[in-house]
């Protein structure tokens, strides 16, 4: 196999899904478009490389090298590191200092590199030194739960935490969605009229935009595990 990854689900208040993987040979993958941060942890010929990936308006080609293996923490919407511009991290990787073969830094702190098992309680390590915060404002405007808070202070919140407007990251939960969708075996225009788009012209744009691919390729891809799509909420009443 040139090529292998797992995930989970989490538990973790603030982690969405943990994977991980390796690569026999260099392998391109296309990466969809997120408003969520992650962590990676790449390791090749036995040094480790520790980076924190930001919010992707866009897919981009991602190429995994020959000889990685890779860890991958994806926080969940609206959570966020402090001290670290989600707007500087637009579409963007920065690398984080290592402290030691085992070690980096983050915060202030030394920081022992987590695994695909302790991942969740790493998390937690950070969340409780306030490296981590939390914003539950985010996934309550895309779930469309009511806010009585201004307008400006609701659009504050989402930069601070995504680096980007409510409207684009209603449009990227939109394409998970329809993306779930399709990998289910729903039909392309039913597809459509679930997940609010005007025709099937605006939902490829959409995909190909954000997913990095078309809906008949994404139909026909056999369904990952999945992740809760938020925007079902939003369509659900």
């Amino acid at each position: 196999m040139d090529f292998f990854a797992q995930g989970r689900l989490s538990d973790s208040p603030y982690v969405e899904s943990v994977w991980q993987g390796g690569a026999e040979k260099d392998t391109s993958l296309m990466c969809p478009a997120d408003g969520r941060w992650t962590l990676h942890v790449a390791k090749t010929h036995k040094v480790v490389h520790m980076s924190i990936g930001g919010p992707t308006t866009k897919a981009v080609p991602l190429t995994h090298f020959e000889g990685v293996e890779w860890l991958a923490i994806k926080f969940k919407l609206g959570v966020f590191l402090r001290g670290l511009s989600a707007r500087t991290l637009l579409d963007e990787e920065a690398s984080l200092s290592p402290a030691s073969k085992s070690y980096f830094w983050l915060g202030g702190s030394r920081w022992q590199f987590p695994d695909y098992e302790n991942a969740d309680t790493f998390v937690d390590w950070l969340a409780r030194a306030q490296v981590l915060l939390y914003d539950p404002i985010v996934s309550a405007v895309v779930e469309d739960r009511p806010s009585k808070m201004p307008i400006r202070t609701l659009r504050y919140r989402f930069l601070r935490s995504t680096g980007l407007s409510i409207s684009n990251i209603r449009q990227i939960e939109r394409a998970r969605y329809a993306t779930a969708l399709l990998q289910e075996g729903m039909t392309i225009l039913d597809v459509v009229e679930q997940a609010g788009y005007a025709d099937q012209a605006h939902l490829t744009r959409s995909l190909k935009r954000i997913m990095g691919q078309t809906p008949a390729l994404m139909r026909a891809m056999s369904k990952p595990e999945s992740v809760p799509h938020p925007y079902a909420a939003l369509l659900a009443d």
